[in-house]
């Protein structure tokens, strides 16, 4: 049987095809255009490095036409809403800080989105990056030589401008390919609803009543520390967007878990706090402090986790053991990434019975949920079979 040879390893394009849109009038007919299309391939350049909200410095766009990269330094991004909000089918690669960028300058995150990472990951790919997925999925090989060049300087290269075409040149053949995978296995609806979580997260990114969930150390507080690092991380949170710097700029993680567990009352036992220096002394950072402790007593309480007993953290132990494992077995069987599957913490609010447990509903409970249910309530045992994979084996009542 004859063989057919693999897609070579191809250099990018040097090629300068696309266009460089820098006035109002060019971008607004560009729009006009765009929202005639079925679907189209976005990305973005940005800095963040000392800020709290990205400085975008160049978009990105594939169409059926070309590529267009718009210089939102010359232009008015607002424009880009009226796209956004539409039925234009928008296609980005791990498009998360992308939906910042937008959420930012123009108010408005696609209404349709179909991220190119997390459908590769459905199709065995593990979240690859975009140079991943172009060679494995197309045989192109991109050069990545001015991925971290100022992108705020005027003017751009043309290294600089062929590495951004780069970014959406293939993105559209990318998605082609995919879909076509995605098909064959029956998945496009699970990628579906991994983007709506996606786009629905973005939309509540920046809100200051959710700011301590970020906090790894104040996640673990309980009673009135609780209530102070909720009422803290939300000061901190606004409080860098009023000012455009990066939270931590305005105060540590240390420092604000510190200062809700010790609850100062002057300047002599805030500057005490560990991480506190002495640049948090000055201006009105202590009196904003300690206006947060006090609204801190006026928070509902939040609802008290599901105490099961004292034997609790082992049994959750156990099960999470037990899950985790029928779970890596099927991820492999499905050739899925496990952590899109479940990660730990999806598979420990599962097990705990959490009513928002990710795992709990969608495509995720239709492959492990049943299967998952009767483990734990020991109607259904994993068995190693000859090849020492896993299987699932109903048990007999003696």
């Amino acid at each position: 049987m004859k063989r057919s040879k693999p897609n070579p390893v191809l250099e990018s394009s040097t090629t300068r095809d696309f266009d460089y849109i820098d006035n109002q009038d060019a971008l607004e007919s560009l729009i006009d255009e765009l929202l005639l299309e079925e679907r189209i391939a976005v990305d973005t350049e940005f800095h963040r490095e000392k800020t709290y909200y990205p400085s975008v410095a160049l978009v990105q766009i594939a169409h059926s036409r070309g590529i267009s990269l718009v210089d939102p330094l010359k232009v008015e991004s607002k424009a880009f809403a009226k796209l956004l909000d539409s039925e234009v089918l928008i296609i980005m690669h791990a498009a998360s800080q992308d939906l910042e960028v937008f959420q930012h300058i123009c108010g408005v995150v696609p209404r349709r989105l179909f991220d190119t990472q997390i459908a590769a990951a459905f199709i065995g790919m593990s979240t690859p990056s975009l140079a991943a997925l172009y060679e494995k999925q197309l045989g192109i090989k991109v050069k990545k030589e001015s991925r971290l060049t100022d992108w705020l300087a005027r003017p751009l290269s043309d290294s600089q401008l062929e590495y951004a075409a780069n970014d959406v040149r293939y993105l559209l053949q990318a998605y082609e390919q995919i879909k076509n995978q995605l098909v064959r296995h029956g998945r496009e609806t699970w990628v579906d609803a991994e983007c709506a979580l996606l786009l629905e997260k973005e939309r509540g990114r920046r809100e200051p009543e959710h700011a301590w969930k970020k906090i790894k150390e104040g996640r673990n507080l309980n009673g009135k520390a609780l209530n102070n690092i909720r009422s803290l991380a939300a000061w901190r949170e606004i409080k860098a967007s009023n000012l455009n710097i990066p939270v931590r700029y305005v105060f540590p993680d240390l420092a604000l878990v510190g200062i809700a567990q010790q609850e100062p009352t002057d300047i002599k036992s805030f500057e005490n706090v560990r991480g506190v220096e002495s640049r948090h002394l000055k201006g009105p950072f202590p009196e904003e402090i300690f206006l947060a402790l006090k609204n801190a007593k006026k928070l509902d309480p939040l609802p008290k986790k599901i105490n099961r007993g004292k034997d609790s953290a082992t049994d959750l132990r156990a099960g999470v053991t037990l899950v985790s494992a029928w779970i890596a077995q099927a991820a492999r069987q499905l050739e899925l990434d496990p952590a899109m599957l479940g990660t730990r913490s999806d598979i420990e609010a599962l097990v705990r019975g959490d009513s928002d447990a990710r795992m709990g509903s969608g495509w995720r409970h239709e492959i492990v949920g049943e299967s998952v249910k009767e483990l734990l309530q020991g109607k259904a045992a994993l068995a190693f079979d000859s090849e020492g994979g896993l299987v699932l084996e109903r048990r007999e009542k003696r």
